[in-house]
């Protein structure tokens, strides 16, 4: 005998409502201020989304639609019909269906109902294809203008007061998500209409730039005044509202706040946890600190980490976000224009140890990287151009066409032009991406990922010798490697002498490290060879470069003589060993010559005669 176990009933889904979606109205019209796109208009029941829609269409020659109308005529019987026959879900469905019927036509300003953008997928589609604008209006004027008014279903069920101040509770945060925030008060309709228009000529939309990976995919969201806008475009990225910010004693100052308002505006609960700024807060000591402050207040697995900062503050952040409970979403918010275009892009994150730079490190890809170029308004050149060098890197490697660009513009991004500075950080980052999603691991190996560490190998030894203590930024490392990894290249027979001309060049023009003898501290070659043996890109016991066949030409390598890489080194200024015949022959020439330049002229003049003594 055998029984049979019933499940209990699925709900099901309401019945659609029969939509003509041929009947919509899609009229022709042609819109040159928001470059093709319709405007849609989103806020609350008496936010004036139908009166202001009609004159703001009619001054930008635009048709209007107002989408109520457009679901009845569709439905052919009322919206109060629709709610009593189908109810809300249903509604909402339909709803959904005819805006993107009236968004996949051409340009229009169209009025939504007050509930239509609290739909996520209303709103995902509304933020592909057009222009949002919140009406944000305050209670007072909300009530006396539906003051009388039936048929608003949801009015009709409770005081209008209530229902709106419950409504502004559940929606705002929901609304603040839209691309533009008109505050509407009590103002005539021109007025609110000619703020509407200034919004929109004033706004520009920020860049997305996707990058699409095996085990991933995120946005990289360039642009100017993002961080005001923070809560609004990661709200729909956040698998949960409730986020810790990561930042240091330097930028939260200037941006925190910023952040916190933003994303208090769309219904998100921050906390914010401080560091040291400098390198030496990469340290197993500052990471135990933050993953105990996060795991004493009780962190969920959905908790989203931010990091808002340079790149100590992306590499520690990250690790933490890593790491603690197996893995929390993580979000970049890079403030330095080196963060921006290399540490936030590809989900590499780490620590230092006494042993070397982020030898303590994982992978872990954000949901969202946030690159607003107006933080970098308040860097000093330097750290400007540590950014800078990274920038060139990229077009050293594998993207001719970005070098060619930096010589043209590269004094204006370092004069902090806008343009110039959204264009560098774009061009940079797709690059990245693009190195990124091919390798995202760096397990090719050969080229792939590697390649990034143009300059790396060099600039890394010339930082631990100095123990990361700031004195010698990253990007200035850099862009000194970037030089000595040219003039390795050039000594060693693969690349033509004039490519490494112009990237020296370049980099001297523009008033960027170039070489070791530059630097007011000693370097010595046995030190900095020391420091490149324990560098984590070590394979089988042997040095691993990047080199250079010429512009745009890079490759990976481990068969360089350690010989050549010293050679380079001290032609380039370190402190090196020298024969006591060199030292003889050039005492005459080098009579009235300081110690260090006649440790320059002899090294350039005698790299070969090397021998196991220091000088």
């Amino acid at each position: 005998m055998s029984s049979r176990i019933s499940s209990p009933p699925q709900p099901t889904d309401p019945p659609p409502i029969p939509l003509d979606l041929e009947r919509i109205v899609r009229t022709p019209g042609s819109n040159g201020m928001t470059s093709g796109r319709s405007i849609v208009l989103v806020g609350l029941m008496g936010a004036g989304k139908t009166t202001v829609g009609r004159h703001l269409a009619t001054r930008l020659g635009l048709p209007f639609v107002d989408a109520d109308v457009e679901i009845e005529r569709a439905a052919g019987c009322s919206i109060a019909d629709v709610f009593e026959l189908y109810g809300e879900s249903a509604f909402r469905d339909g709803e959904r269906r005819v805006i993107r019927r009236l968004l996949e036509g051409p340009p229009m300003v169209l009025a939504t109902g007050g509930g239509a953008f609290m739909d996520s997928q209303t709103r995902a589609l509304v933020r592909r294809q057009a222009v949002s604008v919140w009406l944000r209006c305050p209670l007072p004027v909300l009530l006396r203008r539906v003051a009388g008014r039936t048929h608003r279903p949801l009015l009709n069920t409770a005081s209008p007061r209530d229902v709106l101040d419950r409504l502004m509770t559940i929606r705002h945060p929901v609304y603040a998500e839209a691309e533009i925030i008109v505050d509407c008060g009590d103002n005539n309709v021109e007025h609110t209409t000619t703020r509407v228009m200034e919004a929109l000529a004033l706004s520009r939309r920020p860049l997305r730039l996707p990058v699409s990976l095996d085990r991933a995919s995120y946005d990289v969201v360039i642009g100017t005044e993002l961080l005001a806008r923070a809560g609004g475009l990661l709200a729909p990225v956040l698998p949960q509202k409730n986020v810790i910010i990561i930042t240091d004693s330097t930028v939260a100052p200037l941006y925190l706040k910023t952040l916190e308002d933003s994303l208090h505006d769309t219904g998100v609960r921050t906390r914010s946890l401080r560091v040291t700024p400098g390198e030496q807060s990469k340290c197993l000591t500052v990471y135990q600190h933050l993953t105990d402050a996060i795991l004493e207040q009780g962190v969920e697995r959905r908790t989203s980490i931010i990091a808002l900062g340079g790149g100590v503050v992306g590499d520690l952040a990250g690790f933490v976000a890593a790491t603690t409970l197996r893995g929390l979403p993580f979000i970049q918010i890079p403030t330095t224009l080196l963060s921006q275009v290399d540490s936030s892009v590809g989900g590499k994150t780490g620590i230092n140890t006494r042993w070397g730079k982020n030898l303590l490190g994982a992978f872990h890809q954000p949901l969202c990287v946030l690159a607003d170029v107006t933080t970098l308004g308040t860097l000093p050149r330097r750290e400007l151009v540590a950014g800078y060098a990274e920038i060139v890197k990229s077009g050293l490697i594998g993207d001719p066409a970005l070098f060619d660009w930096c010589e043209k513009h590269g004094a204006d991004v370092l004069d902090q032009d806008p343009e110039a500075l959204a264009e560098a950080v774009r061009q940079a980052c797709a690059f990245k991406a693009r190195v990124v999603a091919a390798d995202e691991r760096e397990e090719q190996k050969s080229n792939g990922r590697a390649l990034l560490n143009l300059g790396h190998t060099f600039g890394h030894a010339l930082e631990a010798e100095l123990g990361y203590d700031g004195r010698l930024l990253h990007g200035e490392a850099v862009s000194i490697g970037l030089h000595l990894a040219f003039a390795l290249s050039v000594r060693l027979g693969l690349c033509p002498v004039e490519d490494q001309i112009r990237v020296t060049r370049h980099l001297e023009s523009l008033g960027m490290p170039a070489h070791i003898h530059e630097l007011p501290q000693t370097f010595g070659v046995e030190d900095l060879m020391a420091h490149m043996q324990r560098d984590k890109k070590m394979q089988d016991g042997r040095l691993s470069f990047v080199l250079a066949h010429g512009i745009g030409r890079a490759f990976t390598t481990q068969d360089v003589p350690a010989d050549a890489v010293r050679e380079v080194l001290i032609t380039d200024g370190a402190r090196g060993v020298i024969c006591r015949r060199a030292c003889t022959l050039f005492l005459g020439r080098c009579k009235f010559a300081t110690q260090p330049q006649f440790r320059l002229i002899l090294a350039r003049e005698h790299a070969s005669h090397l021998l196991l003594q220091s000088y």
